[in-house]
């Protein structure tokens, strides 16, 4: 039986992030195995041709989106035959390779992946390894799932030192693997144009459960765009589903549109960074936004307590903390927070694909 790499994700950003190391892949001329979990079926159709990815091999949950805790928890009841059957997992998930399976990040999408490729036997390689925020609340679950899968790799794939001490520090029993920087990165440069900085309107972005199930910060975030708009910034406020669905259940949709905001559905990855490339800041709960303006140098609040990822703090991205002062402070003074673009130009997925081929010599 011939040793394979296998490559489960579920999620737009699991999709953006690893697919620098599937192009790495085909260039050199590997096979590999493309596993879709559905978590986000219908987005990823349109990212796998945004970047040119293949089709699936294998799909475990139907080609739509899960949107909200409903549909997460059909999607979960509909995997849950796959899990318990471990001679299911082999032939349906892995068609009974051996081998190794490569999962990226945070996501339910993450830890199904693990447990998985764990009960079928493969070794466990985790993209993005290492991020911590320190509290297993904030963000909540993601902060819990990190440090479970991190438990359970074999590889693991640090983007940068801190993620590394992180990792030595919780004393995870895999091998650790520093890269340059993040996937997410390569696929950052390679869909980023020349833009006129400042010269789009305010981007505004929010899709974590932290906030998304606070009532009071959903409030909060409401009087802070009002605030931008009364200080007569254009705003585009970019929204998941989950969030439309409950900003309509509370009446703060409705408040948004009063106050002129522009509210739009998900766009297209390469018209997404353009768009934050040329904001004159952008207001965001997201890790892989906040990894983005820090690369771009665009000033960036992060509504949030706490973020596990160290790039721009100190610099372009400041944590509200959901202190209304801080937010004023912030957009009174936004351009100071602008900072040079780093044009890194490296390769992380090359450093991925150089480790995954030499674990496959010994599988």
């Amino acid at each position: 039986m011939t040793p394979m790499i296998n490559v489960l994700l579920g999620t737009k950003a699991e999709m953006i992030k690893v697919a620098p190391v599937l192009r790495e892949l085909e260039k050199r001329g590997f096979s590999y195995r493309l596993i879709e979990t559905g978590q986000h079926g219908a987005y990823l159709n349109r990212l796998r041709e945004e970047f040119e990815i293949r089709e699936p091999d294998v799909r475990l949950g139907k080609n739509t989106d899960v949107d909200n805790f409903f549909e997460v928890f059909k999607w979960l009841v509909r995997l849950i035959p796959i899990v318990v059957s471990r001679k299911r997992i082999k032939e349906q998930v892995f068609s009974s390779t051996r081998g190794i399976c490569l999962i990226h990040g945070d996501t339910p999408s993450t830890l199904i992946g693990a447990l998985l490729a764990k009960r079928a036997g493969l070794q466990i390689a985790h993209l993005e390894s290492g991020l911590r925020s320190g509290s297993f609340l904030h963000p909540f679950p993601e902060e819990i799932i990190r440090v479970i899968v991190m438990k359970l790799a074999d590889v693991l794939f640090a983007p940068d030192e801190k993620a590394v001490s992180n990792l030595v520090a919780l004393k995870v029993k895999g091998q650790i693997e520093e890269t340059t920087m993040n996937t997410g990165i390569e696929s950052l440069e390679k869909n980023i144009e020349e833009v006129e900085h400042a010269s789009g309107p305010v981007i505004v972005t929010l899709h974590r459960v932290e906030n998304l199930h606070r009532k009071k910060r959903l409030k909060g975030f409401s009087k802070l765009l009002e605030e931008v708009t009364k200080k007569g910034q254009e705003v585009l406020f970019v929204l998941h589903q989950p969030t439309e669905e409950i900003l309509k259940k509370h009446g703060i949709i409705e408040e948004i549109e009063e106050i002129g905001i522009k509210i739009v559905p998900l766009i297209p990855y390469k018209e997404f960074v353009k768009k934050i490339a040329s904001a004159p800041y952008v207001i965001t709960d997201g890790g892989s936004i906040q990894e983005e303006t820090a690369h771009l140098g665009v000033p960036c609040l992060l509504w949030r307590g706490k973020t596990e990822r160290q790039n721009g703090l100190g610099q372009n991205v400041v944590i509200s903390n959901y202190d209304k002062k801080t937010c004023e402070a912030f957009l009174n003074d936004f351009e100071n927070y602008r900072t040079e673009i780093r044009s890194q130009h490296s390769n992380p997925s090359s450093q991925v694909v150089d480790v995954l081929t030499q674990i496959m010599k010994k599988v």
